[in-house]
């Protein structure tokens, strides 16, 4: 993994401004900037690792947090009883952009089947 710092270690740190929905000791939830549902938000651990598995071998409980602050997302954004989905890309062809694990809390409307591109 590169040393250079990633656009969410910048939003954890502040310097860049983001809408925090949620906050733990270890993570912050956080709107896209391109939504791709009525509600999207980002749940990125502070401590960063590459991906889901990376971040799964190396610690598991962070990754349960992780899904615990997801289920907080959709509690607080009122979309726990309707449904929610949470992704995480993994790698390019996933369509991973930033290479800072993050779990996508989306709903708020009815979802659409996901998988390849037509």
């Amino acid at each position: 993994m590169s040393d250079a710092e990633t656009l969410f270690e910048r939003i954890i740190a502040r310097e860049i401004p983001a809408e925090i929905v949620h906050e733990t000791d270890n993570t912050v939830a956080f709107r896209d900037i391109n939504p791709q549902a009525r509600t999207h938000v980002l749940v990125v651990p502070k401590k960063r690792y590459r991906n889901v598995a990376e971040l799964a071998a190396a610690d598991p409980a962070l990754l349960g947090e992780v899904i615990g602050t997801a289920a907080k997302v959709a509690e607080l954004e009122g979309i726990s009883q309707s449904g929610y989905r949470v992704v995480f890309n993994t790698e390019l062809d996933a369509g991973q952009t930033v290479f800072h694990v993050h779990a996508h809390v989306l709903g708020g409307e009815q979802l659409g089947f996901f998988g390849r591109v037509s």
